[in-house]
C-alpha cells in the first residue's frame, strides 16, 4: 500500500517523512519523489510470539512516497501530483506552525489542485474521443460508450464535485480505473504544528466544522523528529522537563492504514508469525492469493480463529477445545485480527 505525502513548499512534509520512516529526505530528489517503508505496528504480535516462539517475525509495512512541494499558485502542480497517482491514500501535510499560515485555506487549495489535475486528465481523454468518433472505425461503438461515461464525470468535476462524491456507475468505474483520479482517493490531513503549540487539536476541530467526517491529526513533526533521534532515557527526561512531545507515531501509522481501507490479518506458527495488510471487505480467497497464488488456486477452506480468542486461550489446543476455530469457505469476509490457516490442494 502506497501513501502519497503532499504539501506546499515549506510545510514540513519531508520532516514528517523522516519521522515516520526513519529515512532522511534526499536533497537530490527534491524535485522528484522518494519512497521508504514504515512498519505497521501491531501489539498483538508479541502475544502471539509468546504462544508460538517463532523462528521468524514479519510485519506488514506501508510505503510512504514523499513528493516535490506544491506551489500555492497551482502552477505546475498537476505534473507534480502525477508522481503519486499510484498511491492508495493521500496524506496532506499542512503548515500550521508559521505565524502567517492559513491551514484551512491550504486544505481547500489541495482540493482545488486535485480537481484541476483530474479535470486535465478527463478533459484530455474526452477531447480525443470526440475527435475519434467522428471517423468510422471498428472501435467507434466502444469509444461512444466511453465518451458517454466520461462526459457527465467531466461536468461534475467542472462544477467542483470530486469523483468520490459523484456516484460512479459500473461503466464509469471501468473507464476511469486506469486514470487513478486524485479526487477518488481517501485522504488524511496532518496539521504540522509548532513545537510549543498548546492546543493542537483546535486545527482538527476547525476542519471538522466544515468536513465532519474528515480524517485528521495534529503533530509537531520537527519536535517529534528531534525526539526520535534521542535515546529513550534522553527523550523521557526532555518530555518531563519541557512538558512537550509524545505524539503517537504508531497510532498515526495505524490511522493511515485504516484511512487507506486496509486492515491486518495474521498467519502464525512455529516457523513464522506474520501480519498481512489486506483491503477491508476482502474474502478468504483473496487473502489466500495475497499469501501465495498457489493457495488461491487450490483453495479448499480457511481455518480461522480470532487473535484475541487465541491469546485468551493461550494455545491452539485450548482454543480448539473451546470450539473457537472455524472452517470458512472462499467467500468468507476476512475480519481484522483473524488468524488464517489456508487449506489447499494443488
Amino acid at each position: 500500500m502506497k501513501i502519497g505525502l503532499i504539501g506546499y513548499q515549506g510545510s514540513g512534509k519531508s520532516t514528517l517523512f523522516e519521522w515516520l520512516t526513519g529515512v532522511a529526505a534526499d536533497p537530490a530528489l527534491a524535485h522528484a519523489s522518494q519512497s521508504a517503508m514504515a512498519t505497521v505496528p501491531e501489539p498483538r504480535v508479541a502475544a502471539l510470539c509468546e504462544i508460538y516462539h517463532p523462528k521468524k517475525i514479519t510485519q506488514a509495512a506501508i510505503e510512504l512516497v514523499d513528493t516535490a512541494g506544491l506551489s500555492r499558485t497551482h502552477e505546475g502542480n498537476a505534473a507534480r501530483l502525477a508522481q503519486i497517482r499510484e498511491a492508495g491514500c493521500l496524506l496532506l501535510v499542512v503548515d500550521a506552525f508559521t505565524r502567517d499560515s492559513q491551514p484551512l485555506a491550504d486544505v481547500r487549495g489541495f482540493y482545488e489542485d486535485f480537481l484541476l489535475a483530474d479535470m486535465e486528465i478527463v478533459s484530455g481523454r474526452v477531447e480525443r474521443l470526440r475527435e475519434s468518433v467522428k471517423k468510422a472505425r471498428p472501435s467507434r461503438d466502444a469509444e461512444l460508450a466511453e465518451l458517454a461515461a466520461l462526459e457527465p464525470l467531466l461536468t461534475a468535476l467542472e462544477s467542483g464535485t470530486p469523483v468520490a462524491e459523484s456516484g460512479l456507475n459500473d461503466e464509469q468505474l471501468k473507464v476511469t480505473r486506469s486514470f487513478r483520479l486524485l479526487t477518488e482517493k481517501p485522504r488524511f490531513v496532518l496539521f504540522n504544528v509548532a513545537d510549543d503549540e498548546t492546543d493542537a487539536e483546535r486545527f482538527v476541530d476547525e476542519l471538522r466544522k466544515s468536513s465532519p467526517h474528515a480524517r485528521a491529526a495534529a503533530v509537531p513533526a520537527s519536535l517529534e523528529l528531534e525526539l526520535s533521534r534521542m535515546t529513550p532515557e534522553e527523550r523521557e527526561a526532555f518530555r518531563e522537563e519541557m512538558g512537550v512531545g509524545g505524539a503517537d507515531r504508531d497510532g498515526l501509522i495505524q490511522n493511515l492504514m485504516d484511512a487507506s481501507g486496509q486492515m491486518l490479518y495474521f498467519t502464525a506458527g512455529e516457523k513464522e508469525v506474520r501480519t498481512w495488510m489486506f483491503r477491508q471487505g476482502g474474502t478468504a480467497l483473496e487473502a489466500a492469493d495475497n499469501i501465495h497464488s498457489d493457495l488461491a488456486r487450490g483453495f479448499i477452506r480457511a481455518e480461522v480463529m480470532q487473535c484475541a480468542d487465541l491469546i485468551d486461550a493461550g494455545s491452539e489446543r485450548e482454543i480448539k477445545a473451546r470450539g473457537q476455530v472455524r472452517q470458512e469457505p472462499k467467500d468468507y469476509v476476512v475480519q481484522d485480527g483473524d488468524i488464517l490457516n489456508i487449506k489447499f490442494s494443488v
